[in-house]
């Protein structure tokens, strides 16, 4: 029998073995009644829930090889086929902040299951669909599940996983992040070029049918007691900002559409205005502002999302630079730009031993300074590179981003009560999501930029240097919000241990 152990409040690490979380304080966080056994084992619990999302990101990003052909089967231009992608990132917007909020009040593991659900019967319509507006409206109804999968699946792991065990929980959970931009390209062109592009979306249906068979066995369904009331409110009002702040931001970079992108960002600003006034009245709000004020969350907040800029530009530069730039293949950009997830495979055994010999402070200052700069690198290659010299620059820029993204989505957590643990799920995914979107619009924009300063027509390997060394030279700037960490923060987590000054144990011995 499962016997959870009750905690106080002091103790914010409460945890609990076999997949149920404990009480914290005076708020119960109880399973539902069910006969599915639990595991101990954080890694099958992290495995789980990243391949839901691997075919998520892979969906994401696979799409994009099929487009022209899917627009010649429907009778359109390829350019109108851009509304399916941007469907899809509407679903997301909208979503996001609720699935917290729907995971504390029917469990997550009920929530994480129907994301999974939700997902394939989109995908099933995407591969039916016969019109331009089908697919749209099944691209929106993916979305939905895919907006779920994220923050509730990332919740299902902060309360199944103990403290000590998250850096390595959060490295396997990292992995279809960083592989899916990568695989999806290179997949789609082989699915388009061989099968059929309809199999793009079927072969999302056994990896799900698998994924909500492993959900309802290992997983318990975890929720609050006593849930606030939905807001609905904050709900409209998030939806609309984040929904036009995302379409103004792809919109920038597309020819003809500025004054239409500028629209779309004023009212996603306005509405983003409203949903604070409304968030500072309204206890329970759908993205809790009151998140921010624990130093360690608002620090990674911020440090990940400029940092997050170059993670989203660098799968739209790199496979644009080797194929305009360079002249190489989709399949041979493909073979190489996989150095990058292989990487970050290699790095989330060593995630856990860095932290514990160097704290999340000293290592995010460091390594987010050597992340950088082998991204940075990118914008020297050349096609005189030899081959192998460009893959293991790319498999170390992957690698030490990897790790950075590891330690901010785990110290994100350090100073989270369990009770808060849903909303500061669904406002770091919700913020995740929208720095990504950012990183692909101004890598188009210092393209674009790029090409206008040296009157070029379509991009030079000139152009692509320059749009590589601005996204990066963003992110650097997360190094003035690493040195604000504490040098204590996330100990408890990675193990390390800070030695107090002495003038500090003197005072405490006086008292």
């Amino acid at each position: 029998m499962l016997r959870p152990r009750r905690r106080g409040i002091a103790s914010v690490n409460a945890e609990v073995r076999d997949g149920i979380v404990p009480a914290a304080g005076a708020i119960a966080m109880t399973p539902q009644t069910d006969t599915s056994p639990a595991t101990s084992n954080y890694r099958l619990i992290a495995l789980i829930i990243a391949s839901a999302l691997f075919m998520e990101f892979v969906d994401a990003t696979v799409l994009a090889t099929a487009l022209p052909t899917m627009a010649r089967d429907f009778g359109v231009r390829p350019q109108d086929m851009s509304v399916a992608l941007t469907s899809y990132l509407l679903a997301l917007a909208i979503f996001i902040p609720a699935s917290g909020a729907l995971a504390d009040r029917f469990g997550s593991r009920t929530v994480f299951r129907t994301a999974i659900g939700l997902f394939m019967l989109g995908s099933l319509a995407c591969g039916q669909s016969g019109s331009l507006e089908l697919i749209v409206l099944s691209r929106f109804v993916q979305g939905i599940g895919g907006a779920m999968m994220i923050p509730v699946g990332r919740l299902v792991l902060l309360r199944s996983v103990a403290k000590q065990d998250m850096v390595s929980a959060m490295s396997w959970l990292l992995v279809p992040a960083l592989i899916g931009p990568i695989v999806g390209p290179p997949l789609g062109g082989l699915i388009v070029t061989y099968l059929d592009w309809r199999w793009i979306f079927y072969i999302n249906l056994p990896m799900g049918l698998l994924g909500l068979w492993l959900t309802g066995r290992f997983i318990a369904n975890v929720r609050e007691d006593h849930a606030h009331r939905f807001d609905v409110v904050g709900f409209v009002l998030s939806g609309i900002a984040l929904g036009c702040l995302l379409f103004g931001f792809e919109m920038v970079s597309r020819p003809g559409q500025a004054a239409f992108a500028a629209a779309l960002i004023a009212v996603g600003v306005i509405a983003g205005i409203g949903y604070i006034f409304h968030a500072r009245r309204h206890e329970g709000a759908i993205l809790d502002l009151a998140l921010l004020k624990d130093d360690t969350f608002r620090l990674s907040v911020i440090a990940g999302s400029v940092t997050r800029i170059t993670q989203g530009a660098q799968p739209f530069l790199l496979p644009l630079m080797m194929q305009v730039g360079f002249g190489y293949s989709a399949a041979r950009s493909g073979t190489i730009t996989v150095a990058t997830a292989i990487g970050s495979l290699a790095m989330k055994s060593f995630a856990p031993r860095i932290l514990r010999r160097f704290g999340f402070r000293q290592a995010l200052i460091v390594n987010g300074v050597v992340a950088t700069a082998g991204y940075a690198v990118c914008g020297l290659f050349s096609p005189e590179w030899p081959t192998w010299a460009i893959f293991t620059t790319l498999a170390l820029a992957g690698f030490f981003m990897s790790f950075q993204f590891t330690a901010y989505n785990t110290i994100a957590y350090d100073g989270i009560d369990k009770r808060q643990m849903s909303s500061a799920t669904a406002f770091y995914s919700t913020f995740q999501q929208l720095m990504l979107s950012l990183g692909i619009c101004v890598a188009a924009m210092a393209l674009h930029l790029s090409m206008l300063a040296h009157g070029h027509e379509t991009p030079a390997l000139g152009d692509f240097s320059t749009a590589f060394w601005i996204v990066t030279a963003i992110s650097l700037s997360a190094t003035l919000w690493n040195l604000r960490f504490a040098p204590h923060a996330g100990a408890e987590i990675s193990g390390h241990s800070v030695a107090e000054p002495a003038g500090a144990r003197q005072l405490e011995g006086q008292h």
